[in-house]
């Protein structure tokens, strides 16, 4: 979401008199910052939102010792989320366009898709497609991986091939999807950190994403050479198709909703309307297509949709699956994105960050070198507090003004905050997301590894677009438009 720029806020907070510690009484409150994230969200698995709101107080208690008190604090983290509102709001009714694409049968109807594209000619490959269009439809990596997922790591160990590649094509995938996917949460979470429109944010991860994904297609169709059909049992993909057949009525008419998304993307329309606008044609669909009540349609894009709706008796994994969405079910992450506010607000008046990284910043002349010091502090910041969402926050306040100093539009970062963040923190045995992924397909993480092509060689093509920047004239680097420098637009 693209945030209107507060000019005379920030010219308050330029003239404000800010702190400015000495580097020794400045690494307190950052060594309490480590200790808080990795100890209580790393190690103990505290909720990330407590754990952020400690570490907020940690430094609003050492900008009050320096003479910026927390009326200023709770004012500047006012402002943060006026220039947010539009984001969140958008956060929310992502969870409403998730219910309803579920009672609808939309989502199912993608998962059938994909499920009746595989050959076990094309085991490698196909997985990495089918799990991206799962993940895709469903924003949901981890649900992708744990229904599909789990699924063809059935058919490869049927088929006698190698679990790694096939679990590194289903991560590529399944992240994928989560990368591109308007309905994840760290797509949209990472576009409103970094101040930038979601649609803009997903095309502009095009660079990257196509390249990694011909990388990966590649790789898995060569690995795939050595696999011959034969007479293989395709039972458990048989078995989740039928079922998913019995649960609702598949037809092309659920393929709307999306249709909405696309369209009104594709005229630049406002999210929110579209959002609504999709899923009002989802609900309509659950009450004529699928036979729902509208009593049930309305709990769907409210509560979330349940398997409870359905008659008869749903298989666990695609429970997992289908168990989602709703208004409340965003609720979690709006109220952290407050929590987020209030660290970066406390932060932001500190003046640690300036001092600490203002001498490091100044030193990134190229385009390349910002870009790399943004991916592998991400990286870094990922691995030590295995939260994507205040991974992104502090990120953006660690880099957010030098890309503006730098005439960077915010996609360039919030792309970086992707392809280091987001897609690399499954790769690594210590996160959350990577045990979950490990345990649910059954492969150890530096097992497939090397074969989540998608994963790893994000990072790898966003620092050669940003190093060959002044070679390709720009190619996949996105300059500030005049009036987004505060400059006025040519007539």
């Amino acid at each position: 979401m693209q945030f209107p720029q507060d000019t005379a806020s920030a010219e308050q907070t330029e003239k404000r008199s800010l702190p400015q510690p000495r580097l020794a009484v400045a690494l307190i409150p950052v060594a309490v910052t480590v200790a808080i994230f990795v100890g209580g969200i790393g190690i103990l698995e505290f909720p990330a939102e407590l754990m952020l709101i400690c570490a907020a107080i940690a430094f609003t208690v050492f900008s009050a010792c320096h003479g910026v008190g927390l009326e200023q604090v709770l004012a500047d983290m006012g402002e943060k989320i006026k220039r947010a509102l539009p984001g969140i709001l958008i956060l929310l009714s992502i969870g409403m366009l998730i219910g309803t694409w579920m009672i609808a049968g939309t989502v199912p109807l993608m998962v059938d898709y994909g499920l009746e594209l595989i050959n076990p000619s094309y085991l490698y490959v196909l997985s990495f497609a089918v799990t991206a269009i799962v993940a895709t439809f469903t924003g949901t990596s981890w649900g992708a991986a744990g229904t599909v997922g789990v699924a063809l790591m059935g058919v490869a160990a049927t088929m006698d091939v190698s679990l790694a590649i096939t679990a590194g094509a289903v991560v590529s995938g399944a992240y994928f999807g989560d990368k591109l996917s308007p309905l994840s949460d760290t797509t949209n979470v990472s576009s409103l950190a970094a101040g930038a429109n979601i649609y803009e944010h997903i095309r502009h991860m095009l660079y990257t994403a196509v390249p990694s994904s011909v990388l990966a297609i590649v790789v898995f169709l060569l690995a795939g050479l050595s696999i011959h059909a034969g007479s293989v049992d395709l039972g458990v993909i048989d078995g989740t198709v039928a079922e998913l057949r019995d649960l609702f009525a598949l037809n092309p008419a659920l393929l709307l909703p999306p249709a909405v998304v696309l369209v009104g993307s594709a005229m630049r329309k406002p999210p929110l309307i579209v959002l609504f606008l999709s899923s009002v044609t989802a609900a309509a669909l659950a009450v004529l297509v699928q036979g729902f009540s509208v009593a049930d349609t309305l709990d769907a894009a409210v509560t979330g949709f349940t398997t409870d709706m359905l008659p008869g008796d749903v298989s666990a994994p695609l429970t997992e699956l289908l168990n989602r969405g709703g208004l409340h079910s965003m609720y979690s992450s709006a109220f952290f994105v407050f929590c987020a506010f209030f660290f970066a607000a406390a932060l932001e008046n500190s003046g640690v960050l300036r001092l600490l990284i203002g001498k490091l910043i100044d030193k990134l002349r190229s385009t390349g070198s910002l870009v790399l010091a943004t991916l592998l502090s991400g990286f870094t910041v990922i691995n030590g507090t295995s939260n994507a969402l205040v991974t992104y926050f502090l990120i953006n306040d660690l880099y957010g003004e030098a890309f503006k100093k730098r005439n960077l539009h915010p996609t360039n970062l919030s792309r970086s905050m992707e392809d280091s963040v987001t897609l690399t923190e499954v790769l690594m045995p210590w996160t959350v997301s990577g045990a979950f992924i490990a345990g649910t397909l059954g492969v150890a993480n530096f097992d497939f590894l090397p074969w989540a092509v998608f994963c790893w060689s994000g990072i790898v093509f966003s620092a050669l677009l940003a190093y060959l920047s002044p070679v390709t004239r720009d190619f996949g680097i996105r300059r500030l438009e005049p009036e987004r420098r505060g400059e006025p637009a040519e007539s």
